[in-house]
């Protein structure tokens, strides 16, 4: 029988103590708008919103528990266990359980250690500075050619969303794919001290988050800590990528056994005849010590043969044969964040909104290199970049004036887009500031033509989802009209 988290095992994994009539499977949740029956809503406190407001709602929706760190006062009727009370309380598994603790998130960060460790799962943990999210994906998808798998929905990385991951695992799942995301220094360490994970892949280290973490070397430094973490070898792997010189020096920091891939013939699994197809996707050989296998995959761009080496590497280190693997990548989705979508006018959009930094930035410009049609790109700031701010915007705009005709930079920060796409020899005549993402709406509505093939591009913080937004309706013109 399979076994689920249930309100017994949840009050067993904070108190020791497991009342043996609460056997309900139950399943976490932090908005009670999605509260129904099952659900153990956690009252988190934040900047903004208190959840303990909401826990009344949380009930009449059906939830089977609340966690909460403060008195709240209730029309239901309920259940109480204070896990600072020694006593053990009669529940009765008619009436919703809510749960007192002295800090609702640390509560629900120890269950999920409790529950990981209870299950035995094998954990397979992606960190890096960009590519965290495709790169679970692809390794999910290749492993469940062989094995039941879980993984985390979205970029689910911190201390939230890991703990929500992992409280809704069952004894099912044979493999369990995380990624684990970082600001400073600890929040890898700490992450991998809930998930415990067996494997683990860095992809790059890049200026992301510069800002906040203080220098590449810094987040080096952070990103080493999955390594750290990792069992010893042989049931430890690290895959590492070869061609980021700081994550193949990680190799001599971790105790796990090493995995390399990359472009070069010195990495363990490496790929050459790498090829993007446009539309069509992607294509490679990939080579293992005396295996060359070719492959063909929707994943879209050159830069995705890292989301191939990377799924393909899992595969071989947990025992896939190329046939499971293979099969894994062939039947990914054509893209993960980044989607291609038809606008008005014939005016095909690469719709990259999710965020931005200069590597990102850049693999999403040589796509756009690869695509047939008139090249339009509007690119927004990129915003933590600290000290190595100006210097990938610059790069960003040279690249870019090796592929568009038209460029439109939105926000501050992308003036130096455009300053760099000048001193790379795109005119000035062809790169039109805006201000903001709904300024760039009257810009773009003013350059696209039909059968034009435009990238959207930029930081969360920018906005530049309302720009492919337009794009989709078909109403630039009459946008730029209102404005």
């Amino acid at each position: 029988m399979t076994q689920h988290l249930t309100l017994g095992r949840l009050a067993e994994a904070l108190t020791d103590w497991h009342p043996g009539n609460l056997e309900m499977p139950v399943y976490p949740i932090i908005d009670s708008r999605l509260a129904r029956s099952g659900a153990v809503f956690f009252a988190l406190p934040g900047e903004h919103v208190d959840g303990h407001d909401y826990v009344e709602d949380a009930l009449a929706r059906g939830a089977a528990a609340a966690v909460v760190q403060r008195d709240v006062v209730l029309a239901t009727a309920v259940a109480i266990l204070d896990v600072s009370d020694e006593s053990h309380p009669t529940l009765l598994p008619d009436r919703p359980l809510l749960i007192k603790v002295p800090d609702v998130l640390a509560a629900m960060q120890e269950a999920a250690r409790w529950w990981r460790q209870r299950l035995g799962v094998r954990v397979i943990a992606v960190t890096g500075s960009v590519g965290k999210t495709t790169t679970k994906e692809v390794v999910a998808q290749v492993l469940s050619r062989h094995y039941e798998v879980s993984w985390s929905k979205g970029s689910f990385n911190n201390e939230i969303g890991l703990p929500l991951t992992l409280l809704e695992l069952t004894d099912a799942a044979e493999r369990l794919v995380v990624e684990l995301g970082m600001y400073v220094r600890g929040d890898i360490r700490f992450l991998a001290d809930i998930a415990r994970p067996d494997v683990g892949i860095v992809t790059n280290v890049e200026p992301v988050h510069a800002e906040r973490a203080g220098s590449i070397d810094e987040i080096a430094l952070g990103k080493l800590e999955l390594l750290e973490s990792l069992p010893p070898a042989p049931d430890g792997v690290a895959i590492l990528n070869y061609d980021d010189p700081r994550v193949r020096n990680m190799a001599a920091h971790t105790q796990a056994r090493t995995f390399l891939y990359g472009l070069s013939p010195e990495a363990d699994l490496w790929a050459d005849g790498v090829k993007g197809l446009g539309l069509g996707g992607l294509r490679a050989t990939l080579h293992c010590g005396n295996d060359a296998v070719p492959v063909t995959v929707p994943l879209l761009g050159r830069h995705s043969i890292y989301a191939v080496l990377r799924g393909a590497a899992a595969g071989l280190v947990e025992g896939l044969s190329w046939d499971e693997i293979v099969a894994g990548l062939q039947g990914l989705e054509e893209s993960l964040r980044l989607r291609i979508v038809q606008g008005a006018d014939d005016v095909l959009i690469i719709d990259d909104v999710y965020n931005s930094s200069p590597p990102s930035a850049l693999a999403a410009l040589d796509l756009l290199a690869d695509l047939d049609g008139r090249k339009v790109a509007a690119l927004g700031s990129m915003l933590e970049l600290g000290e190595y701010e100006r210097d990938g915007h610059i790069q960003v705009g040279c690249r870019a004036a090796e592929v568009v005709a038209e460029l439109v930079v939105v926000g501050d920060r992308a003036v130096m887009i455009g300053e760099g796409a000048v001193r790379c020899g795109l005119s000035s005549a062809c790169v039109h500031a805006a201000a903001d993402s709904e300024a760039a709406i009257d810009v773009v509505s003013s350059l696209l033509r039909p059968g034009d093939v435009i990238l959207v591009k930029g930081s969360r913080g920018v906005k530049m989802e309302q720009v492919v937004d337009a794009l989709k309706r078909g109403d630039l013109d009459d946008e730029a009209a209102e404005g």
